[in-house]
C-alpha cells in the first residue's frame, strides 16, 4: 500500500485515513463474529469497516457499527471485497471460515485468501487469528491516543 494509513485517535478526525478492516463470516461463524465485534466495539468503531450482505446487516443492526456491506459471498462478495484488496484500499481482513462444510462459491474464497497473500494484507480465518489481529489493532488505537494526547500536551 502506497499511502500512508493511520487509525485515528479521534473517530471524527479523518487524516490520516481510517484504516480499513474487511469482516466475512460464513453460516456456521456468523455468531462468532458477532460476539467478537461486540468485545472489540470501540475499536472497529475508529476504522472503516468492510462485510458481506449479511454480516454487515449484524454488525450495523444488532451493534449499531457503520459497515459499507457488498453482496453476500455466493453472490460475489468475496470477488468483490477481493478486488478493494487488488485496489490497496483494504489492510486487514477477518474472514470466520467454516471449514467443515462445503461452499458452493469455494473458488471464490480461494481467490479472496490469495489476493491477500499476493497484496501482503493480514487475514484471520478462525476465532484465535481473529483476536490476535483485533488485539492488534486495538493495541495500534491505543498507541494512537496517546500520541495524539502527547503532541497536544
Amino acid at each position: 500500500m502506497d499511502r500512508s494509513i493511520g487509525i485515528p485517535a479521534n473517530p471524527n478526525d479523518e487524516s490520516p485515513r481510517k484504516a480499513v478492516l474487511a469482516l466475512v463470516a460464513h453460516d456456521e461463524k456468523k455468531d462468532d463474529l458477532l460476539r467478537l465485534a461486540k468485545r472489540y466495539r470501540s475499536s472497529l468503531a475508529r476504522l472503516h469497516l468492510l462485510a458481506t450482505s449479511h454480516p454487515g446487516t449484524l454488525l450495523s443492526e444488532e451493534i449499531g457499527l457503520p459497515v459499507e456491506r457488498f453482496r453476500s459471498g455466493p453472490e460475489g462478495g468475496d470477488i468483490q471485497i477481493g478486488a478493494r484488496i487488488v485496489q490497496g484500499d483494504v489492510d486487514a481482513v477477518v474472514f470466520l471460515r467454516d471449514p467443515l462444510t462445503a461452499h458452493p462459491h469455494e473458488p471464490d474464497i480461494q481467490a479472496l485468501l490469495k489476493v491477500c497473500d499476493v497484496h501482503g494484507v493480514p487475514v484471520a480465518t478462525n476465532l484465535a487469528s481473529a483476536e490476535i489481529l483485533l488485539r492488534s489493532l486495538s493495541q495500534a488505537i491505543w498507541w494512537g491516543r496517546d500520541a495524539a494526547a502527547a503532541s497536544h500536551a
